[in-house]
Protein backbone atom coordinates (compact mmCIF):
# COMPACT_ATOMS: atom_id res chain seq x y z
CA UNK A 1 0.00 0.00 0.00
CA UNK A 2 1.41 3.45 -0.91
CA UNK A 3 2.49 5.62 2.02
CA UNK A 4 2.10 9.38 2.08
CA UNK A 5 5.53 10.54 3.29
CA UNK A 6 5.79 14.08 4.65
CA UNK A 7 9.40 15.28 4.78
CA UNK A 8 10.77 18.22 6.65
CA UNK A 9 13.56 19.94 4.69
CA UNK A 10 16.12 21.69 6.92
CA UNK A 11 18.20 19.23 8.95
CA UNK A 12 16.16 16.35 7.54
CA UNK A 13 16.93 16.41 3.81
CA UNK A 14 19.29 19.41 3.84
CA UNK A 15 22.06 20.01 6.37
CA UNK A 16 21.62 23.71 7.12
CA UNK A 17 23.61 25.88 9.46
CA UNK A 18 20.48 27.81 10.39
CA UNK A 19 22.19 30.65 12.21
CA UNK A 20 24.58 31.25 9.33
CA UNK A 21 21.80 30.78 6.80
CA UNK A 22 19.45 33.34 8.39
CA UNK A 23 22.23 35.87 8.95
CA UNK A 24 23.50 35.55 5.38
CA UNK A 25 19.99 35.61 3.94
CA UNK A 26 19.01 38.79 5.79
CA UNK A 27 22.30 40.49 4.93
CA UNK A 28 22.16 39.72 1.22
CA UNK A 29 18.47 40.65 0.94
CA UNK A 30 19.11 43.95 2.70
CA UNK A 31 22.00 44.73 0.35
CA UNK A 32 19.94 43.95 -2.75
CA UNK A 33 16.96 46.06 -1.63
CA UNK A 34 19.01 48.92 -0.18
CA UNK A 35 18.22 51.24 -3.14
CA UNK A 36 14.53 50.89 -2.26
CA UNK A 37 14.39 50.25 1.51
CA UNK A 38 16.81 51.27 4.32
CA UNK A 39 18.49 48.04 5.55
CA UNK A 40 17.70 48.61 9.24
CA UNK A 41 14.03 49.26 8.41
CA UNK A 42 13.84 46.25 6.12
CA UNK A 43 15.21 43.90 8.77
CA UNK A 44 12.81 45.22 11.42
CA UNK A 45 9.72 44.59 9.32
CA UNK A 46 11.08 41.41 7.80
CA UNK A 47 11.16 40.03 11.33
CA UNK A 48 7.67 41.44 12.03
CA UNK A 49 6.28 39.78 8.94
CA UNK A 50 7.91 36.48 9.86
CA UNK A 51 6.52 36.60 13.40
CA UNK A 52 3.05 37.34 12.09
CA UNK A 53 3.25 34.41 9.69
CA UNK A 54 4.28 32.17 12.58
CA UNK A 55 1.31 33.35 14.64
CA UNK A 56 -1.34 33.29 11.92
CA UNK A 57 -4.28 30.91 12.23
CA UNK A 58 -6.35 32.72 9.62
CA UNK A 59 -7.71 30.35 6.95
CA UNK A 60 -8.80 33.31 4.82
CA UNK A 61 -5.32 34.72 4.16
CA UNK A 62 -2.22 33.08 2.76
CA UNK A 63 1.07 33.53 4.55
CA UNK A 64 2.24 35.75 1.73
CA UNK A 65 -0.76 38.02 2.33
CA UNK A 66 -0.05 38.06 6.06
CA UNK A 67 3.60 38.92 5.41
CA UNK A 68 2.83 41.61 2.86
CA UNK A 69 0.38 43.33 5.22
CA UNK A 70 3.07 43.33 7.91
CA UNK A 71 5.83 44.59 5.61
CA UNK A 72 4.98 46.83 2.67
CA UNK A 73 2.71 49.37 4.41
CA UNK A 74 5.71 50.58 6.41
CA UNK A 75 7.69 51.65 3.35
CA UNK A 76 7.17 54.39 0.82
CA UNK A 77 7.09 51.79 -1.95
CA UNK A 78 4.60 49.21 -3.10
CA UNK A 79 5.32 45.58 -3.83
CA UNK A 80 5.13 45.91 -7.59
CA UNK A 81 7.72 48.70 -7.59
CA UNK A 82 10.37 46.50 -6.01
CA UNK A 83 9.18 43.20 -7.48
CA UNK A 84 11.97 43.12 -10.11
CA UNK A 85 14.62 43.53 -7.40
CA UNK A 86 13.04 40.78 -5.31
CA UNK A 87 12.85 38.44 -8.30
CA UNK A 88 16.48 39.20 -9.15
CA UNK A 89 17.47 38.45 -5.56
CA UNK A 90 15.87 35.00 -5.60
CA UNK A 91 17.12 34.26 -9.12
CA UNK A 92 20.71 35.42 -8.77
CA UNK A 93 21.66 36.18 -5.16
CA UNK A 94 19.80 33.65 -3.01
CA UNK A 95 21.53 30.67 -4.72
CA UNK A 96 24.87 31.87 -3.31
CA UNK A 97 23.67 31.01 0.22
CA UNK A 98 24.11 27.36 -0.75
CA UNK A 99 27.61 27.56 0.75
CA UNK A 100 26.21 27.26 4.30
CA UNK A 101 24.33 24.04 3.46
CA UNK A 102 25.12 20.52 2.31
CA UNK A 103 23.06 17.48 1.37
CA UNK A 104 22.12 14.96 4.05
CA UNK A 105 23.75 11.60 3.33
CA UNK A 106 21.24 9.09 2.01
CA UNK A 107 18.51 11.64 1.27
CA UNK A 108 18.59 11.34 -2.52
CA UNK A 109 18.84 7.55 -2.37
CA UNK A 110 15.82 7.30 -0.08
CA UNK A 111 13.67 9.69 -2.11
CA UNK A 112 14.46 7.79 -5.31
CA UNK A 113 13.56 4.51 -3.62
CA UNK A 114 10.32 6.02 -2.29
CA UNK A 115 9.20 7.11 -5.75
CA UNK A 116 10.22 3.77 -7.27
CA UNK A 117 8.17 2.00 -4.58
CA UNK A 118 5.10 4.05 -5.49
CA UNK A 119 4.94 6.15 -2.35
CA UNK A 120 3.65 9.73 -2.32
CA UNK A 121 6.36 12.21 -1.27
CA UNK A 122 5.62 15.67 0.13
CA UNK A 123 8.10 18.38 1.06
CA UNK A 124 6.51 19.54 4.31
CA UNK A 125 8.82 22.42 5.15
CA UNK A 126 7.50 25.29 7.24
CA UNK A 127 6.37 27.73 4.53
CA UNK A 128 8.20 30.94 5.40
CA UNK A 129 9.76 31.28 1.95
CA UNK A 130 8.44 31.94 -1.56
CA UNK A 131 8.40 29.12 -4.06
CA UNK A 132 11.65 30.10 -5.78
CA UNK A 133 13.62 30.03 -2.52
CA UNK A 134 12.23 26.64 -1.49
CA UNK A 135 12.98 25.19 -4.91
CA UNK A 136 16.58 26.41 -4.65
CA UNK A 137 16.93 24.73 -1.26
CA UNK A 138 15.66 21.47 -2.71
CA UNK A 139 18.30 21.72 -5.44
CA UNK A 140 20.95 22.22 -2.75
CA UNK A 141 19.72 18.97 -1.18
CA UNK A 142 20.22 17.21 -4.50
CA UNK A 143 16.45 16.98 -5.01
CA UNK A 144 15.56 19.41 -7.81
CA UNK A 145 11.78 19.71 -8.17
CA UNK A 146 12.24 19.63 -11.95
CA UNK A 147 13.39 16.01 -11.58
CA UNK A 148 11.38 14.63 -8.69
CA UNK A 149 7.55 14.54 -8.87
CA UNK A 150 6.78 15.72 -5.35
CA UNK A 151 3.07 15.60 -4.65
CA UNK A 152 3.25 18.94 -2.85
CA UNK A 153 5.85 21.47 -1.72
CA UNK A 154 4.64 23.89 0.94
CA UNK A 155 5.57 27.56 0.38
CA UNK A 156 4.22 30.86 1.66
CA UNK A 157 2.59 31.64 -1.70
CA UNK A 158 -0.46 29.46 -1.11
CA UNK A 159 -0.23 28.04 2.42
CA UNK A 160 -2.03 29.54 5.40
CA UNK A 161 -0.28 28.05 8.44
CA UNK A 162 3.25 27.30 9.58
CA UNK A 163 4.67 24.72 11.91
CA UNK A 164 4.08 23.97 14.74
CA UNK A 165 0.36 24.69 14.13
CA UNK A 166 -1.47 21.38 13.86
CA UNK A 167 -3.55 22.98 11.10
CA UNK A 168 -0.40 23.12 8.92
CA UNK A 169 -0.30 19.33 8.74
CA UNK A 170 -4.05 19.17 8.13
CA UNK A 171 -3.66 21.70 5.32
CA UNK A 172 -0.98 19.53 3.72
CA UNK A 173 -3.23 16.48 3.67
CA UNK A 174 -6.27 18.48 2.57
CA UNK A 175 -4.26 19.88 -0.34
CA UNK A 176 -3.60 16.27 -1.33
CA UNK A 177 -7.31 15.49 -1.24
CA UNK A 178 -7.13 13.68 2.12
CA UNK A 179 -5.58 10.52 0.69
CA UNK A 180 -6.53 7.20 2.23
CA UNK A 181 -3.85 4.91 3.58
CA UNK A 182 -0.84 5.28 5.86
CA UNK A 183 0.84 8.64 6.50
CA UNK A 184 4.26 9.28 8.05
CA UNK A 185 5.84 12.58 9.07
CA UNK A 186 9.65 12.47 8.90
CA UNK A 187 11.52 15.24 10.65
CA UNK A 188 14.36 16.10 12.97
CA UNK A 189 12.62 18.67 15.17
CA UNK A 190 10.43 17.25 17.92
CA UNK A 191 8.66 20.53 18.71
CA UNK A 192 8.14 21.71 15.12
CA UNK A 193 7.70 18.46 13.19
CA UNK A 194 6.74 15.56 15.38
CA UNK A 195 4.57 16.74 18.27
CA UNK A 196 2.09 18.69 16.08
CA UNK A 197 1.98 15.92 13.47
CA UNK A 198 1.20 13.42 16.22
CA UNK A 199 -1.46 15.79 17.57
CA UNK A 200 -3.23 15.49 14.21
CA UNK A 201 -3.01 11.71 14.55
CA UNK A 202 -0.07 10.96 12.26
CA UNK A 203 2.73 8.45 12.71
CA UNK A 204 6.15 10.07 13.06
CA UNK A 205 9.78 9.18 12.39
CA UNK A 206 12.45 11.07 14.32
CA UNK A 207 15.27 11.45 11.79
CA UNK A 208 18.26 12.08 14.03
CA UNK A 209 21.54 10.46 15.01
CA UNK A 210 20.61 9.98 18.67
CA UNK A 211 18.69 7.20 20.34
CA UNK A 212 16.19 8.93 22.64
CA UNK A 213 13.65 11.52 21.51
CA UNK A 214 13.65 14.87 23.27
CA UNK A 215 11.07 16.19 25.71
CA UNK A 216 9.75 12.74 26.53
CA UNK A 217 8.14 12.41 23.09
CA UNK A 218 8.10 8.89 21.69
CA UNK A 219 8.06 8.88 17.91
CA UNK A 220 6.63 5.89 16.05
CA UNK A 221 10.18 5.28 14.80
CA UNK A 222 13.58 6.89 15.06
CA UNK A 223 17.00 6.63 13.51
CA UNK A 224 19.16 8.06 10.79
CA UNK A 225 17.57 8.92 7.46
CA UNK A 226 19.68 6.18 5.91
CA UNK A 227 17.85 3.68 8.15
CA UNK A 228 14.34 4.79 7.19
CA UNK A 229 13.89 2.45 4.23
CA UNK A 230 14.70 -0.65 6.29
CA UNK A 231 12.44 0.59 9.09
CA UNK A 232 9.53 1.10 6.67
CA UNK A 233 10.04 -2.31 5.10
CA UNK A 234 9.92 -3.94 8.55
CA UNK A 235 7.03 -1.90 9.94
CA UNK A 236 3.39 -3.01 9.75
CA UNK A 237 1.72 -0.28 7.70
CA UNK A 238 -1.32 -0.55 9.94
CA UNK A 239 0.79 1.25 12.56
CA UNK A 240 1.09 4.20 10.15
CA UNK A 241 -2.64 4.69 9.63
CA UNK A 242 -3.75 8.13 10.85
CA UNK A 243 -6.37 8.63 13.55
CA UNK A 244 -8.07 12.02 13.47
CA UNK A 245 -9.89 11.70 16.78
CA UNK A 246 -8.54 14.20 19.31
CA UNK A 247 -10.12 17.61 19.78
CA UNK A 248 -6.86 19.18 18.53
CA UNK A 249 -7.06 17.12 15.35
CA UNK A 250 -10.71 17.97 14.78
CA UNK A 251 -10.10 21.70 15.20
CA UNK A 252 -7.11 21.53 12.85
CA UNK A 253 -9.17 19.82 10.17
CA UNK A 254 -11.97 22.37 10.50
CA UNK A 255 -9.46 25.23 10.27
CA UNK A 256 -7.62 23.76 7.31
CA UNK A 257 -10.68 23.09 5.14
CA UNK A 258 -11.45 26.62 3.85
CA UNK A 259 -7.71 27.31 3.51
CA UNK A 260 -7.09 24.22 1.39
CA UNK A 261 -10.21 24.76 -0.71
CA UNK A 262 -9.12 28.32 -1.49
CA UNK A 263 -5.70 27.19 -2.69
CA UNK A 264 -7.01 24.19 -4.60
CA UNK A 265 -9.64 26.20 -6.45
CA UNK A 266 -7.78 29.46 -7.07
CA UNK A 267 -6.31 28.36 -10.44
CA UNK A 268 -9.63 27.10 -11.81
CA UNK A 269 -11.94 28.88 -14.22
CA UNK A 270 -15.58 29.47 -13.26
CA UNK A 271 -16.81 26.93 -15.78
CA UNK A 272 -14.66 24.22 -14.17
CA UNK A 273 -16.28 24.93 -10.81
CA UNK A 274 -19.75 24.74 -12.33
CA UNK A 275 -19.20 21.54 -14.33
CA UNK A 276 -20.66 18.31 -12.99
CA UNK A 277 -18.39 15.24 -13.28
CA UNK A 278 -21.49 13.27 -14.20
CA UNK A 279 -25.22 13.81 -14.24
CA UNK A 280 -25.69 12.38 -10.74
CA UNK A 281 -22.71 14.12 -9.07
CA UNK A 282 -22.51 17.61 -7.68
CA UNK A 283 -20.31 20.26 -9.22
CA UNK A 284 -17.68 21.99 -7.09
CA UNK A 285 -20.00 25.00 -6.89
CA UNK A 286 -22.82 22.85 -5.53
CA UNK A 287 -20.46 21.29 -2.97
CA UNK A 288 -19.35 24.74 -1.77
CA UNK A 289 -22.93 25.96 -1.45
CA UNK A 290 -23.80 22.80 0.47
CA UNK A 291 -20.85 23.25 2.86
CA UNK A 292 -21.75 26.91 3.44
CA UNK A 293 -25.38 26.22 4.27
CA UNK A 294 -24.66 23.18 6.43
CA UNK A 295 -22.11 25.22 8.39
CA UNK A 296 -24.51 28.09 9.00
CA UNK A 297 -27.81 26.26 9.40
CA UNK A 298 -26.90 22.83 10.79
CA UNK A 299 -23.50 22.72 12.47
CA UNK A 300 -23.44 26.12 14.19
CA UNK A 301 -26.93 25.74 15.74
CA UNK A 302 -26.05 22.22 16.96
CA UNK A 303 -22.87 23.43 18.65
CA UNK A 304 -24.67 26.34 20.25
CA UNK A 305 -27.48 24.07 21.46
CA UNK A 306 -25.24 21.47 23.05
CA UNK A 307 -23.17 24.16 24.78
CA UNK A 308 -26.17 26.02 26.16
CA UNK A 309 -28.54 23.18 27.10
CA UNK A 310 -28.21 20.02 29.17
CA UNK A 311 -28.41 16.90 27.01
CA UNK A 312 -30.49 18.55 24.26
CA UNK A 313 -32.30 16.70 21.50
CA UNK A 314 -30.65 17.26 18.10
CA UNK A 315 -33.12 16.81 15.22
CA UNK A 316 -32.08 15.27 11.93
CA UNK A 317 -31.62 17.52 8.90
CA UNK A 318 -31.88 16.76 5.18
CA UNK A 319 -29.55 19.32 3.62
CA UNK A 320 -28.84 17.27 0.49
CA UNK A 321 -32.24 18.36 -0.86
CA UNK A 322 -31.14 22.00 -0.76
CA UNK A 323 -28.96 21.57 -3.83
CA UNK A 324 -32.12 21.39 -5.91
CA UNK A 325 -34.55 23.50 -3.90
CA UNK A 326 -32.04 26.35 -3.51
CA UNK A 327 -30.70 26.07 -7.08
CA UNK A 328 -27.06 25.73 -6.10
CA UNK A 329 -26.15 25.19 -9.74
CA UNK A 330 -27.06 28.82 -10.47
CA UNK A 331 -24.97 30.32 -7.66
CA UNK A 332 -21.39 31.59 -7.70
CA UNK A 333 -18.97 29.04 -6.29
CA UNK A 334 -16.23 31.40 -5.13
CA UNK A 335 -18.76 33.60 -3.36
CA UNK A 336 -20.07 30.49 -1.60
CA UNK A 337 -16.50 29.63 -0.58
CA UNK A 338 -15.94 33.08 0.91
CA UNK A 339 -19.22 32.81 2.82
CA UNK A 340 -18.34 29.32 4.02
CA UNK A 341 -14.93 30.57 5.19
CA UNK A 342 -16.51 33.42 7.16
CA UNK A 343 -18.98 31.01 8.78
CA UNK A 344 -16.24 28.51 9.59
CA UNK A 345 -14.19 31.22 11.31
CA UNK A 346 -17.24 31.92 13.50
CA UNK A 347 -17.49 28.21 14.32
CA UNK A 348 -13.82 28.05 15.25
CA UNK A 349 -14.17 31.11 17.48
CA UNK A 350 -17.01 29.40 19.34
CA UNK A 351 -15.09 26.13 19.71
CA UNK A 352 -11.98 27.99 20.89
CA UNK A 353 -13.94 28.88 24.06
CA UNK A 354 -14.75 25.23 24.82
CA UNK A 355 -13.00 23.96 27.94
CA UNK A 356 -11.55 20.41 27.79
CA UNK A 357 -14.35 19.01 29.98
CA UNK A 358 -17.02 20.49 27.70
CA UNK A 359 -16.04 18.29 24.77
CA UNK A 360 -17.83 15.45 26.56
CA UNK A 361 -21.12 17.36 26.91
CA UNK A 362 -23.96 15.01 26.01
CA UNK A 363 -26.79 15.24 23.51
CA UNK A 364 -29.37 12.95 21.90
CA UNK A 365 -29.35 12.88 18.11
CA UNK A 366 -32.42 11.79 16.16
CA UNK A 367 -30.34 9.32 14.12
CA UNK A 368 -27.13 8.67 16.04
CA UNK A 369 -28.75 8.43 19.45
CA UNK A 370 -26.68 9.38 22.52
CA UNK A 371 -23.70 11.46 21.47
CA UNK A 372 -21.28 14.15 22.66
CA UNK A 373 -19.99 17.46 21.40
CA UNK A 374 -16.71 15.82 20.41
CA UNK A 375 -18.49 13.14 18.40
CA UNK A 376 -20.68 15.72 16.63
CA UNK A 377 -17.61 17.82 15.76
CA UNK A 378 -15.90 14.65 14.51
CA UNK A 379 -18.85 14.20 12.14
CA UNK A 380 -18.26 17.77 10.92
CA UNK A 381 -14.55 17.05 10.33
CA UNK A 382 -15.36 13.84 8.48
CA UNK A 383 -17.92 15.79 6.40
CA UNK A 384 -15.11 18.20 5.46
CA UNK A 385 -12.74 15.42 4.52
CA UNK A 386 -15.30 13.63 2.36
CA UNK A 387 -16.20 16.78 0.45
CA UNK A 388 -12.55 17.72 -0.11
CA UNK A 389 -12.00 14.23 -1.49
CA UNK A 390 -15.00 14.86 -3.73
CA UNK A 391 -13.62 18.24 -4.85
CA UNK A 392 -10.18 16.75 -5.42
CA UNK A 393 -11.63 13.99 -7.60
CA UNK A 394 -13.66 16.52 -9.59
CA UNK A 395 -10.82 18.96 -10.31
CA UNK A 396 -8.30 16.18 -11.03
CA UNK A 397 -10.45 14.49 -13.63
Amino acid sequence: MPITLLFDLDETLLDTNLNAFVQTYFQKLAERLAPHVPPETLLKYLMLGTRNMMASEDPAHTLREVFDESFYPFFNVDREAIAPAIEDFYDNVFPSIREVTQPIPGAVEFIEWAFAAGHRVVIATSPYFPRKATYHRLRWAGLPPEKYPFALISTYDDFHFTKPHVAYFAEVLARLGWPDGPVLMVGNDVEQDLIPAAALGLATYHSVDVTPSANGFNATGRGRLAELRAWLEQTDHAALMPSYSSSAALLAILRSTPAALTSLLAPLAAEKLAARPSADEWSVTEILCHMRDVEREVDQPRIQKILSEDEPFIPAELPDEWAKTRAYDRQDGLSALREFTAARVQTLEALAQVAPAQWSRKARHAIFGPTTLQELVSFNAEHDRLHIQQVWKSISS
